[in-house]
């Protein structure tokens, strides 16, 4: 069976208190699919903090990065993919690539990548409490993002329990 592939859609600049979460949740996720590869959309603010943390553990990173910043060396044994394309467009390119996509708070680029997942009917895992304004998904849609109902929606606070969920459903 090949590796698992979760998208990880988290905030490009910082939020409190959301590295701990962050750490936590690759934590998690580590043990409970140490093969999993994690795709990002970059190399900094909160993108960062997931590569480090998968890094240290012995996870595979890929990071999807758009044309304005495809000459960001790649940290570690991360792997770059030049998508030559705008931030957007390379969104696009990383949910498609994943078998689940992991929230774990941002603004409109994060929730617009969660968006994306829904609508191509990817199992989409939100991490809720985080101060970011994607906490308020979970109010605005709390089961379907919409009537087409493509996947329900899971929200979870704790970043261990989103790290299993969203493991069990990529297999």
């Amino acid at each position: 069976m090949p590796a698992r592939q979760i998208a990880v859609a988290v905030h490009s600049g910082y939020v409190p208190g959301l590295a701990e979460k962050i750490e936590r949740f690759v934590g998690a996720l580590a043990r409970a699919c140490p093969d999993a590869v994690l795709l990002v959309g970059g190399s900094w603010g909160h993108m960062r903090d997931v590569i480090d943390a998968a890094l240290r553990r012995g996870m595979a990173v890929v990071m999807f990065l758009p044309v304005e910043k495809e000459g960001v060396p790649a940290p570690g044994r991360a792997i770059i993919v030049r998508t030559g394309c705008d931030d957007r467009c390379r969104s696009v390119v990383l949910v498609r690539s994943a078998d689940a996509v992991a929230v774990l708070g941002g603004g409109a680029g994060t929730m617009i990548e969660a968006l994306m997942a829904y609508a191509m009917g990817k199992p989409v895992f939100v991490l809720t409490g985080t101060g970011a304004p994607s906490d308020k998904l979970a109010a605005a849609y709390p089961d379907y993002f919409d009537e087409r109902k493509t996947v329900r929606v899971v929200y979870a606070e704790n970043p261990e329990r989103l790290a299993e969920l969203c493991c069990a459903a990529s297999r």
